[in-house]
This record gives structure tokens, C-alpha cells and sequence, in this order.
């Protein structure tokens, strides 16, 4: 077995976003036998992704652009968080139309949004504009030539809130003719093909699961319909067109 193995023995680490794009993936882990040699943690994109180089956590649904910093990495799930068309959740919002943005707020909850929000105004919109660090009252300020990159749940919140939306898979999509993702499992360490395997039937579990999903987040969440959320606007399967996809936004960075 590889010295770097981690031994069943021991409770597997894994941090995982908590949006509602990872429910149906979260319903999976916690419904299936591989919840018994898990420790599940939440937390938002860049710190997940910390965790995985600081070595917190074993394994980290986590942002794209991470990968090539990690000085191990391994992709260990045939699930992520993809889009291969409008996603809904990753957008800029502005109140002025995209010629006339001057400044933009990047959100500091993911690495790969950030990221793809640099490469499209400079592959795809040809546009220069002034990339400001987004305090934790930065939705508040856009305004005027100002606009934002909002991702997550607080996009979907304020999905219909601004004259002018861009959504950033769409864009991409247009630009690249690929699909994007915009998070995946990933480990930092080699881990047993039979936990790999299990990890995988639960993903499989949960996604088989979102209507029930759908039906115990409804009364919470009443801002975008969830239905079309999972079923459209998010695509769970990391297949070839999204790993070359994967690949080519790599490669821009």
C-alpha cells in the first residue's frame, strides 16, 4: 500500500461549500453507508480550499483554481459543480451595461470565480476595468459604473435585482465553446479505490434524491426556483466536455 494511503481506519476529512448547489451532493454523503467514515465540515470555497493545502482536510469539494497550487492533488469523484449552460449562481451585477462598468467587486468566497471573472474581461468582453477586493458589505456598494461579481446563494438572492446581469457560465460557454466547472472533489493525498468507490455511490445517491432534496429546502428558500436550479442550471456529472473545459480554463490562468 503507498506510504501516503489514508487508512480507512481513520475518520476521512471532507469539507464540502455550503450552497445549495451541494445539497443534493451533501443528501448522498449523509444517507449512505460512507457517512460512517466521513467527517463532514462546511464552509465556503477559498477557505475549503485553504484547508486542503493546510492539510485540515483530506478531501475538498473545492474551487477549479486551486488544483495547480496544491502540491498534491487528485481528482476523485465523476460529480462536481459544472454548468454547460446559464448557471445562475455566478454572475456580475451592475446597474449600467458592461461598456460602461468601470470597477468591479470580486467575491472573496471562491478562487475560481474570481478567476473567471478576470479571464472572460480579458478573453471574451476585450474590457479593463478597476478589480477591487470585496469587503463583507460589498453588494451594498455596487452602484453607479461600480458592479460586482455575487456567487452562491446571495446571487440567486438577488438574482432579479439589478437592471444588468451577466452570468459568468454563459459567458464562458460562449467564449470557449466548452462547459465550465466550477468546483470538484478533490483530494490532497491518495486515498483506498474502495472509499473512492463508495464516495462516488453516494454522490450517485443524492443527485437520485433531488426531488426530496427539493422538498425539504423549499420552505426556506423561496428566492429561485430550486427545481430548475438543480436540474438545469447546475450539471453534477464531470464528464469529458467539462474536463476539457476544466482543462482550457486552467491552462488561461
Amino acid at each position: 500500500m503507498h506510504a501516503n494511503l489514508l487508512q480507512l481506519s481513520k475518520k476521512i476529512r471532507v469539507g464540502a461549500v455550503s450552497y445549495l448547489n451541494t445539497k443534493p451532493l451533501l443528501y448522498g454523503l449523509q444517507h449512505h453507508a460512507v457517512s460512517a467514515s466521513i467527517e463532514l465540515i462546511e464552509d465556503y470555497p477559498a477557505n475549503l480550499a485553504r484547508a486542503l493545502q493546510e492539510n485540515t482536510i483530506d478531501i475538498g469539494l473545492v474551487p477549479v483554481a486551486v488544483i495547480p497550487k496544491l502540491p498534491e492533488a487528485h481528482i476523485i469523484s465523476d460529480y462536481c459543480i459544472g454548468a454547460t449552460g446559464p448557471v445562475a449562481s455566478v454572475c456580475i451585477f451592475s446597474k449600467v451595461p458592461m461598456e460602461q462598468i468601470q470597477s468591479l467587486y470580486l467575491d472573496y468566497q471562491s478562487k475560481t470565480s474570481v478567476n473567471l471573472a478576470r479571464v472572460l474581461l480579458n478573453n471574451y468582453w476585450n474590457k479593463e476595468v478597476l478589480l477591487l477586493e470585496a469587503p463583507a458589505n460589498f453588494i451594498d456598494l455596487i452602484d453607479g459604473t461600480t458592479a460586482a461579481v455575487i456567487i452562491g446563494d446571495r446571487a440567486l438572492d438577488k438574482f432579479d435585482s439589478y437592471p444588468f446581469r451577466y452570468d459568468l457560465a454563459e459567458a464562458w460557454i460562449n467564449y470557449s465553446r466548452k462547459p465550465f466547472v466550477f468546483a470538484t472533489w478533490v483530494s490532497n493525498k491518495e486515498l483506498d479505490p474502495s472509499f473512492i468507490a463508495s464516495f462516488n455511490e453516494a454522490n450517485a445517491l443524492g443527485l437520485s434524491n433531488i426531488e426530496t432534496v427539493i422538498d425539504q429546502l423549499t420552505a426556506d428558500n423561496n428566492s429561485y426556483d430550486l427545481h430548475t436550479y438543480f436540474t438545469k442550471n447546475i450539471s453534477y456529472t464531470l464528464d469529458t466536455a467539462k474536463k476539457e473545459g476544466m482543462a482550457q480554463f486552467l491552462a488561461l490562468l
